[in-house]
């Protein structure tokens, strides 16, 4: 891997994460990996609900304790000889999360098979208990769904009919055409990614329209720079908005903007785009090569960068980016603790204790140096970072981050607290949090990734977005501050060819409905998942796409009225 395009580290799990509600057993080891274009973290916004309890249901006395093992099994009334060998996997969730406004509600159980089978699976609704040991067979409940062969990996049911909502609901899956055992991958599976999960989304209904105000879209870009920089060293770069006085919400007519860069109307409308070796590391054309294809300026163009302190993953901002700053557009630095090149990476008692203070002294310098303000995010989604330490080290270490730069005068860095808005990690995000003080906005990563991360749930642009919005809401963490999404973005779906042009084209009346989101931000790469003829979340992977994207970009409400370039 080389210096240039590397800007972060990926985990890819099988199984769906952010704003996925994650109730009963839930798996917490991830599988890790660093790629050469450096992804983000995945994540998905279903609503991914953990078995809170499983077993075998059977009349075979030898199969023990079914509860505690590590698979499941089905199998007819005679089975492998026996006439009343017969068995049941029974799983349970517990529900409690789907918001009171939910409409819509699909819910889909999957169950991880290590081989291929010919024989019929049918998930039923099932009166026993799936926390007994062996709970004998019973009469099968309604029939929910069915599938016709087993397929090596996880099997998927449409529960629907089931699970309406919050509570706690059983399911059992019998078998039929093949006298030999399946197995199954129980809660107790000691791989946390194949345990039965049940995904669920909905709509959310009877939810008012926020009050919007019209304002005139700015005259068309002006064509972007492509040219490669050549600023000066002592220029400081101009601002086109002129911001307001006080660190709140801006009120008043559109265009004004506060010091903590919130926009009084609409949001800013950014990217994310990476730049390679065929393009010669070129992080200005990265960008500018996509505005051309959408027929406007981004208002924020983001980076991640590392604490090498050297070259253009450490030394930042460099001359793309300062070059950037001076035609108009806002910058968002998120900051990792680690080495890109070596591939190393730091615990947060390395940052706090001292050892890194002439890396982070020299970063606060550079910052202050460029003169404009400037999104900084330190360790976006620490959540997902086991080995650096304790939630309350990164609490510590953003707070020791912070005062360095206020010492260092770098007032002009507005702090953005980045989660990936998982609900598997709801219960630790008070503990992540550093504090009103230390928080300018609160950002999490939305993303509706359909088939690339094994479901088949396609999430509208609403539902994408309105989870952890909603949960943060009603926890109260960051009240009063602006919210960003620090990445965000979709696949696009097979079989339905215009259904990532549609979702970009919707995506302005989401964010108009969730009014606190005041920046979205496309992470645009390639690497983002394995890309297949079934994934793909890049923004530009077809024409549609591209005019659907370009169509959002053009909405009012993500045109910000402020020097009239974007």
């Amino acid at each position: 891997m080389t210096r240039h395009g590397l800007h972060r580290i990926t985990r890819f799990r099988s199984a769906p994460r952010r704003k996925a509600i994650a109730i009963g057993v839930v798996g917490g080891s991830v599988v890790a990996g660093i790629v050469a274009t450096m992804m983000p973290i995945l994540a998905s916004d279903d609503l991914s609900i953990r078995a809170a309890a499983d077993t075998t249901a059977t009349a075979v006395t030898q199969d023990g304790d079914n509860a505690t093992k590590t698979t499941l099994a089905t199998c007819p009334t005679r089975c492998d000889g026996n006439p009343r060998g017969g068995r049941q996997a029974v799983i349970e969730f517990a529900v409690t999360t789907v918001p009171a406004t939910a409409v819509n509600v699909r819910a889909t159980l999957r169950v991880h098979a290590w081989q291929q089978f010919p024989a019929t699976v049918t998930a039923h609704a099932s009166p026993l208990s799936a926390r007994e040991s062996r709970p004998p067979l019973a009469t099968a409940g309604a029939v929910l769904d069915s599938v016709t062969s087993v397929s090596k990996g996880f099997n998927e049911w449409d529960v629907s009919k089931l699970v309406t909502g919050n509570g706690t609901w059983t399911v059992a899956l019998a078998q039929s055409g093949l006298e030999s055992r399946v197995y199954w991958a129980s809660a107790d599976n000691r791989n946390p990614d194949l345990r039965p999960n049940l995904l669920i989304s909905y709509d959310i209904g009877s939810r008012p329209s926020p009050v919007t105000t019209t304002r005139p879209a700015p005259p068309p870009s002006a064509a972007p720079t492509t040219a490669a920089p050549k600023p000066s060293a002592t220029t400081a770069p101009s601002r086109t908005a002129t911001p307001s006085a006080s660190g709140t919400l801006p009120s008043g007519r559109c265009g004004s903007v506060s010091d903590k860069l919130v926009p009084s109307c609409g949001a800013w409308w950014g990217m994310y785009s990476p730049a390679g070796a065929g393009g010669g590391w070129d992080h200005g054309k990265a960008v500018t090569n996509v505005e051309a294809q959408v027929g406007r300026k981004f208002d924020i163009v983001h980076r991640y960068h590392d604490f090498s302190n050297a070259g253009s993953n450490g030394a930042f901002p460099d001359a793309y980016e300062t070059q950037q700053m001076r035609e108009g557009r806002l910058m968002f630095f998120a900051w990792e603790s680690r080495d890109f090149s070596a591939g190393t990476t730091l615990k947060w008692s390395d940052v706090y204790s001292g050892r890194q203070d002439a890396t982070i002294d020299a970063v606060a310098g550079r910052i202050r140096a460029a003169g404009v303000p400037v999104f900084m995010g330190f360790d976006h989604e620490p959540e997902d970072e086991p080995n650096k330490g304790s939630d309350a080290d990164f609490v510590r270490a953003w707070r020791y981050v912070y005062e360095r730069f206020a010492k260092a005068g770098a007032t002009n860095a507005v702090w953005v607290w980045t989660m990936m808005g998982w609900s598997g990690h709801y219960s630790r995000y008070a503990g992540l949090y550093p504090g009103d003080r230390y928080v300018d906005w609160v950002a999490y990563d939305p993303y509706n990734f359909h088939v690339c991360n094994g479901s088949t749930v396609w999430k509208s642009p609403s539902t994408t977005v309105g989870g952890f919005y909603d949960w943060l809401d009603d926890s109260g963490i960051g009240a009063g501050k602006p919210r960003m999404l620090a990445e965000f973005g979709t696949n696009f779906n097979a079989a339905d060819p215009g259904a990532k042009q549609r979702w970009f084209q919707d995506f302005p009346a989401a964010l108009k409905e969730h009014p606190k989101i005041k920046a979205a931000i496309y992470f645009n790469s390639a690497g983002m998942t394995s890309r297949t003829a079934t994934c793909d979340m890049t923004m530009n992977h077809d024409a549609s796409a591209v005019a659907g994207f370009a169509k959002a970009g053009q909405d009012p409400y993500l045109r910000q009225p402020t020097g009239g370039s974007r």
